[in-house]
């Protein structure tokens, strides 16, 4: 910095001899200027990058890490990833303490935190292929009946609240009694034996997870300045908060979380509320790039601090990698896809979706490659040519899938089923849902 303190000296304030030699020949040519001032930028723009590299860093360090993988668990090969996103339906905090009344308003989740437990009401498997192509998102319908270790059969979405209540009274009848402890060590479980359920489900390699609570979504949505979806019909419902007319618009925290969470008056129920989750992270996603996120550094510091608040990331995770990944795939590179259900029934007097993990496990593999399961060939059961992620239901009719970017999906199209009518909504890009 010394040269650059000496370029912007005054000829008056230098000595005369200084003046004078300069005049005999010694004074820096152009060129040597030119080049001090490139210096003192370089320095400058090196020194700022610096410290705002360092500052994300120290923020992505910050957020909370699980070791709940565990080091002997089978990995994805050929350079691929396979991360699970767990959307919790707590109202409590990664500490397992009440959220301040305030953001319980926001949220339109009814008063109590003791309300919604540890279901995962939201499961996305996204598989990142080695090469660099295209990513596909695998939504789970939180209501599958499948086998969860150590607990028999039940609802997908039980996993976590199962096994984390499990082991907490298992220390508990050990003399266990701080808070803290109890929690950490019953959400290690909870993670532990959802990824473990969604591994043997899907037949897949479970690389990275990350958790999100409940507020993650209106932070979220906070963090972007609103996220656009698309609505075929307008939809007023009191459970959570959803009013909102038909047609596209921008949805800003607390009415994002709302839209999420809406299945009463929706044709499907729950598998409607799936395909607005997955319209909602598309639409998230494109914008994230569209914003200039990336390149924002105040953006980005917005979302890391989003992430410090709401999200739990595997231990060894380089989450500063993956930002950089993520700026291509929020260019809309990934395609969502809800998993088949074959049919409905009642388990311990609760509804449920009834699955063929065989089928489901075959289709998956299919879609991401081979070996990727331990059952991949197809068989009469599944249609040749057709789509083998894309959900059926069980009237075997052939459901669309959502993504980001691909033309093939109901983008504003307004289309409905056989025999069904819809007015035609333009949602300019955006996926339109029920």
């Amino acid at each position: 910095m010394k040269h650059c303190r000496r370029l912007t000296e005054p000829d008056a304030a230098r000595p005369r001899g200084h003046r004078r030699r300069a005049r005999h020949g010694r004074r820096p040519g152009r060129r040597a200027v030119l080049r001090r001032l490139a210096l003192c930028v370089a320095v400058l723009v090196l020194g700022t990058a610096g410290a705002g590299w360092y500052l994300y860093r120290d923020l992505a360090e910050r957020i909370g890490s699980s070791q709940a993988l565990g080091d002997g668990a089978p990995r994805s090969s050929g350079g691929a990833t396979n991360i699970l996103l767990m959307g919790l339906d707590s109202r409590r905090d990664q500490n397992g303490n009440d959220l301040p009344a305030d953001v319980l308003e926001k949220l339109h989740a009814g008063a109590s935190s003791d309300v919604g437990g540890y279901n995962t009401n939201t499961l996305i498997l996204l598989h990142v292929p080695g090469d660099g192509g295209r990513a596909t998102a695998f939504s789970i319908p939180r209501d599958d009946l499948v086998d969860i270790p150590g607990h028999g059969q039940d609802k997908i979405k039980k996993a976590y609240g199962l096994a984390k209540a499990a082991a907490e009274e298992r220390l508990a009848s050990q003399g266990v009694t701080g808070h803290d402890q109890l929690e950490h060590a019953g959400r290690e479980a909870g993670r532990r034996a959802q990824i473990a359920t969604v591994r043997a489900f899907l037949g897949v390699p479970v690389d990275h997870f990350a958790e999100v609570n409940l507020a993650g979504f209106l932070h979220l949505a906070d963090a972007l300045d609103g996220v656009p979806v698309c609505l075929k019909h307008a939809v007023r419902d009191r459970y959570s908060g959803a009013d909102f007319p038909a047609g596209r618009q921008t949805l800003d925290g607390p009415q994002a979380l709302a839209f999420v969470r809406q299945r009463h008056g929706l044709p499907g129920g729950d598998l409607d509320r799936t395909r607005r989750q997955q319209a909602f992270l598309a639409s998230a996603t494109h914008k994230l790039n569209s914003a200039g996120t990336f390149t924002d550094p105040l953006r980005l510091l917005k979302l890391l601090d989003v992430a410090q608040q709401d999200l739990v990331t595997d231990e060894g995770w380089d989450l500063m990698a993956f930002v950089r990944q993520a700026k291509n795939l929020s260019g809309g590179n990934v395609r969502f896809s809800t998993l088949p259900v074959e049919g409905f029934a009642t388990h311990r007097g609760e509804d449920v979706n009834r699955v063929d993990p065989d089928r489901i496990r075959r289709l998956v593999a299919r879609e991401i490659g081979p070996g990727a399961s331990r059952s991949a060939a197809p068989t009469s059961g599944d249609t040749p040519g057709s789509d083998p992620a894309a959900p059926r239901s069980p009237a075997g009719t052939l459901e669309p899938s959502l993504s980001s970017s691909s033309s093939t999906v109901e983008s504003g199209s307004g289309a409905e089923g056989p025999g069904q009518t819809a007015p035609m909504i333009d949602g300019g890009g955006i996926p339109c849902v029920d």
